[in-house]
């Protein structure tokens, strides 16, 4: 009897373990332009905790130093026509805002949903420091995209968006 219980302890923890498991996603990143989506910078993987959504950058090629990063309303990265000029991955839309939050408050504040963490980046070029979103979950980025911007983010509206500067690399989420 002891031993059917270990058993069906030792089971019930793995189908737990690989529900989890199963729960991750991984999202591929691209460089983008103006003149469309590039290659290939790496990965993010993407998964819920008790404390939020865990985002897990496996980035290269990327300018060191501090870069803004966000979840963007549409799941699309190619560029688009703004005031006249082709920019990089606008046909991601703005800051993911569900509930039409107007203005840009940070991961842990009131503002846009989709206000990630900042994403740093090593001397090397690498980005692989976890963050953590604890206003989000996996589910909320279904069909949206990731951004990765050019600079660093104040998470003020003045500058505009927090200065983060351009869109420099995307990858989508749910998008078939």
């Amino acid at each position: 009897m002891r031993r059917l219980n270990t058993i069906a302890i030792v089971i019930g923890m793995s189908v737990g373990l690989s529900g989890t498991a199963l729960a991750a996603q991984e999202i591929e990143m691209h460089e983008v332009s103006a003149e469309g989506v590039g290659d290939s910078i790496g990965t993010v993987t993407i998964e819920d905790t008790e404390y939020g959504l865990l985002l897990t950058p496996d980035l290269a090629g990327l300018d060191p130093g501090a870069h803004g990063f966000h979840v963007h309303e549409n799941a699309n990265c190619e560029p688009l026509e703004v005031n006249g000029q082709q920019s990089a991955a606008a046909a991601a839309g703005g800051h993911y805002s569900p509930d039409g939050t107007d203005f840009h408050g940070g991961p842990y504040g009131e503002g846009h949903l989709g206000d990630l963490p900042i994403l740093m980046v090593d001397e090397e070029g690498a980005a692989t420091t976890p963050i953590l979103a604890p206003r989000l979950k996996v589910s909320d980025l279904q069909n949206r995209a990731l951004i990765v911007h050019e600079g660093g983010d104040t998470y003020f509206d003045n500058p505009t968006l927090g200065g983060g500067g351009p869109r420099i690399a995307c990858g989508t989420v749910g998008k078939q």
